[in-house]
């Protein structure tokens, strides 16, 4: 058990947690969820004890070993892999190296057998002759084969030096499991390694992670950062979101009753308080009046944008076929000979590893770039907007971003215009902001709603989730799973792709296709290597949040 009391921290003038008290306990997995900048990897470091908070205490049920995931890929540069892994339990590595150092005297005294005799019981006692195959077993879990074990850390690439950062956390069986973005930088395969071994972990964890899906399979409880405190709620996030989006929407039904019984009490009032026959009446109903009180209803300081895609033309039965299509970029082939046809109903999902390919034929679709060979023809009652991956030519210019966006509408009415914005969360004055100043998520932001009110019936989307936090991310999977029209996207949002497409296709290393009819999950069950070739990947926005 570990349990914040009373703690706040201050940083300059500003309270990031005010009077914090929460308890986590053994056989719960905890998603710490909140808004950009709430604090969340800020709260991790102060439960782990790597942060001091302004008031308050983290105390620890005595006796229990807290283990916080590292993210330093260089640290333990000089050290052995398998030993990396195993000084995870500092005090078992310790007590191992003692034992050895002492097997090793030539002149091994009496004093040395009582001392060696006690380090045995003692490395017994925290099933220390094991460590070596458990920390093995970890590593081969996690895809760090058995050739890398005894390597130096400095021998092994980023993507492997990650994944032991993970088997330390994770080794020896700590009673308290700290982990700040752990899918981060693995390929799906480790993931869902990492999703099995905290289903069945018995003790207490406590993680932070954009990644919805992973929050979903593994948390049963969310903690959520807002206001400067911390509320526990039973479940996963999606079972939090909906519930949280349900108690909204009661708590302001609720309200609208009372307002009009407010208002039928107070039309009562001011038509008879003056007429002596009804005074009492009056009277009695001023009283009525009082004791109503509307529910309190803090707005979350979340902000949800609202994004709906709406054609203005249905879609025919022609929308794509794709001939032949070859391109080399930098003498790389990306693309090699790729062919298929899209229906009204497809929803397709781009995926895989091969992020140049997937973003040179969305280039190519979108008429931006020149195939060297092979056709592709949009069908006659096809429009298309598209999302590029890459927008900083869009927004090298010193256009308000309200007139920027009107140049798409067919509407020229500000108000209209200023009306798509408003529901991205570009209120008011924010609305004149210049092009070439905004941050990356206000870009993503923009450019929705320039999809928006394009209304086209196909849209093209190469990573719209990059630079996005988790509420403009839950917004945008709404919106696409309501759409009434084509899609063809990529993204490195795993709920996403999975709640959204009907056709994932792969373009594999060597620029060929592969092009099937079911979901993503499907998908990945069917093929263990397209696992291996998807790395799960944050962006700076998102590792930066707090």
């Amino acid at each position: 058990m570990i349990q914040a009391s009373n703690i706040s921290l201050r940083v300059g003038k500003k309270a990031l947690f005010e009077d914090v008290n929460i308890k986590f306990t053994e056989g719960n997995c905890y998603g710490i969820i909140g808004a950009n900048g709430a604090g969340k990897s800020t709260f991790l470091k102060i439960l782990s004890g790597r942060l001091e908070p302004t008031t308050g205490e983290i105390s620890i049920t005595p006796g229990q070993r807290l283990s916080f995931l590292e993210q330093d890929q260089f640290k333990y540069d000089d050290q052995i892999v398998l030993d990396t892994v195993i000084q995870g339990n500092q005090h078992l590595y310790d007590v191992r190296q003692e034992k050895d150092a002492i097997y090793a005297k030539p002149d091994f005294s009496d004093e040395d057998g009582i001392r060696a005799s006690e380090l045995e019981a003692e490395f017994a006692d925290m099933d220390g002759w094991n460590a070596e195959s458990d920390a093995e077993t970890l590593l081969n879990g996690l895809g760090v084969s058995t050739e890398f074990h005894q390597k130096k850390m400095a021998e092994l690439p980023g993507a492997l030096k990650v994944k032991v950062l993970l088997a330390r956390a994770l080794f020896g069986n700590p009673d308290i499991l700290l982990l700040d973005e752990p899918t981060n930088h693995l390929d799906l395969d480790a993931i869902g390694w990492l999703e099995e071994f905290l289903i069945n972990f018995e003790n207490t964890v406590i993680v932070v992670s954009h990644d919805r899906y992973f929050l979903n399979k593994v948390c049963t409880h969310i903690a959520d950062i807002d206001y400067g405190k911390i509320q526990l709620y039973s479940g996963n996030y999606d079972f939090w979101y909906e519930s949280s989006q349900l108690i909204l929407k009661q708590r302001k039904e609720a309200n609208k009753k009372k307002e009009e019984q407010i208002k039928e009490l107070k039309d009562f009032i001011s038509r008879f308080s003056a007429n002596a026959a009804k005074s009492k009446q009056a009277t009695s109903r001023k009283r009525a009046l009082e004791k109503i009180e509307l529910d309190d209803i803090r707005p979350s300081s979340r902000k949800y944008p609202y994004i709906d895609f709406r054609p203005k033309r249905e879609i025919g039965n022609e929308v794509l076929t794709v001939d032949g299509l070859t391109k080399t970029v930098n003498g790389k082939k990306v693309l090699d000979n790729i062919s298929f046809v899209v229906g009204h109903d497809d929803k397709i999902a781009l995926v895989g590893g091969n992020e140049a390919a997937k973003t040179v034929l969305f280039e190519i679709l979108s008429g931006n770039m020149e195939p060297d060979s092979g056709t592709y023809k949009w069908g006659v009652t096809t429009s298309q907007s598209y999302f590029p991956k890459d927008n900083t030519k869009i927004f090298d210019n010193d256009m308000i971003i309200a007139d920027w966006l009107t140049q798409f509408s067919e509407i020229k009415d500000a108000t209209y215009v200023r009306g798509f914005l408003g529901r991205m969360l570009f209120a008011g004055e924010d609305g004149n902001k210049k092009m070439k100043v905004l941050s990356g998520g206000e870009r993503v932001r923009v450019l929705l709603s320039r999809m928006m009110i394009e209304a086209s019936n196909v849209l093209m989307l190469d990573e719209p989730t990059d630079h996005l936090d988790m509420e403009s991310i839950t917004a945008l999977n709404q919106g696409l799973k309501k759409f009434k029209g084509v899609i063809i996207f990529s993204s490195r949002d795993h709920q996403i792709v999975e709640t959204t497409a009907n056709r994932i296709m792969e373009i594999l290393p060597d620029g060929s296709l592969i092009d099937k009819i079911t979901t993503y999950d499907e998908y990945l069950e069917s093929d263990e290597m397209a696992r291996k070739r998807t790395v799960y990947n944050t962006t700076d926005d998102e590792e930066s949040d707090d």
